[in-house]
């Protein structure tokens, strides 16, 4: 291949800004802060009040007691 430097260099950069990047996101802890938002989330997510809300805003839901008769 003729421009297989190039297309290294260019991997190796992507690559190195790829590792700041996870880097950078580590030490403001990112990941922790992601964690407690997706568990807050999916506690939310599966309590009666949002199961009442995601049913009062479905669409299909006259469809659906339709098709069950």
């Amino acid at each position: 291949m003729r421009f297989a430097g190039w297309y290294l260099k260019i991997a190796a950069v992507g690559a190195s800004i790829g590792a700041a990047m996870e880097l950078f996101m580590i030490h403001t802890g990112f990941y922790e802060k992601v964690t407690v938002l997706e568990s807050e989330k999916r506690a939310w997510e599966s309590s009666p009040e949002a199961r009442a809300m995601r049913e009062a805003l479905n669409p299909w839901r006259k469809h659906d007691e339709q098709q069950k008769k």
